[in-house]
């Protein structure tokens, strides 16, 4: 078998998850006979069936499900080598970090403070995203290093947990619940989470993703919602839960930060907390990532000193 081609890779992956070769072929902007014939020439020669395609429908085999993984990874390796040899070719390379605002549990300054007495120490240079974006930045090369929440796609990375704290219930301060001292999670149950899931039991540590296009408890208070795009925005988040349309789940690191009028918090007693880590590639071997790995943890270890020396007193 000949070499596989990264344009055989980003056409099977435009497939395998669109499950439409039309919408495949227009995604990456070619008529759909060739993308067709590329499949059917990448199956041959790999002689595996990858797609299973009937008149109305296309869906992964068990191998494709496999390759769809690997082909991604290996699609994020190309794009990352670039990405980071244009960085190591800067005339003064930077460390790239990415994190998402109000997720540094408050730690960033002082991380920072102490990275930058190290002597491996280049320039920071942060890379601001979305919740769940952190990972991919930086398997995919845009970044170096970053602050996350658990959980997240950990594969091709590195961990090392900072801290775990709780996460609070975020209620309208007129919800029955919020008179409520601590709930649990099946006091919630009738409640939707952002992106329009219910409140389970068995509920993730994700805090919010996206707006509920459904919410039903919304609609009994007369809050309609719209057809917009997912919204991740904080401040528009606890517009909703003010208006009595969704509910959420925040470390105790972000609801301190906002002491809000028509916002309530409150503990869940069976509610899964949040740990904040720093996460960098496995085969990282840069000065740079290890200070700012080891300021990280100094300032945490640091704070957990300065705590039990507090509790001794």
């Amino acid at each position: 078998m000949n070499d596989l081609e990264a344009r055989e890779l980003r056409y099977f992956v435009a497939v395998a998850e669109e499950l439409h070769f039309g919408r495949a072929a227009q995604r990456l902007g070619m008529a759909q006979p060739p993308l067709s014939r590329a499949i059917r020439e990448l199956e041959r020669r790999l002689d595996v069936r990858l797609l299973e395609r009937t008149t109305r429908q296309v869906t992964l085999t068990a191998a494709g499900e496999v390759f769809l993984r690997d082909a991604r990874t290996a699609l994020d390796a190309i794009t990352a080598a670039g990405r980071r040899a244009r960085n190591a070719g800067r005339p003064a390379p930077l460390l790239r970090l990415a994190l998402k605002a109000d997720n540094d549990a408050g730690l960033l300054p002082r991380i920072l403070s102490t990275y930058q007495r190290e002597e491996a120490a280049p320039a920071v240079e942060l890379v601001l995203g979305g919740r769940g974006e952190q990972a991919q930045a930086l398997r995919d090369g845009r970044a170096d290093v970053a602050l996350l929440v658990s959980p997240f796609d950990d594969r091709g990375l590195d961990v090392e947990p900072l801290l775990t704290r709780p996460r609070l219930a975020v209620l309208a301060a007129t919800d029955p619940l919020a008179a409520r001292s601590s709930l649990r999670l099946a006091d919630l149950a009738s409640r939707r989470l952002p992106d329009g899931t219910p409140v389970g039991e068995d509920e993730p540590a994700r805090p919010y993703d996206a707006v509920d296009r459904s919410r039903p408890q919304a609609a009994r208070s007369g809050l309609v919602a719209g057809t917009q795009q997912p919204v991740s925005d904080l401040t528009q988040i606890f517009r909703l839960i003010e208006l009595g349309g969704v509910v959420c789940f925040l470390p105790t690191w972000v609801t301190r930060r906002y002491p809000l009028p028509g916002i309530v918090y409150r503990p869940v007693s069976d509610l899964q907390p949040a740990t904040l880590a720093v996460a960098w590639p496995q085969e990282a071997r840069s000065p740079a990532i290890a200070a700012f790995v080891r300021a990280a943890a100094s300032v945490v270890a640091t704070d957990a000193e300065r705590s039990t020396a507090g509790v001794g007193r």
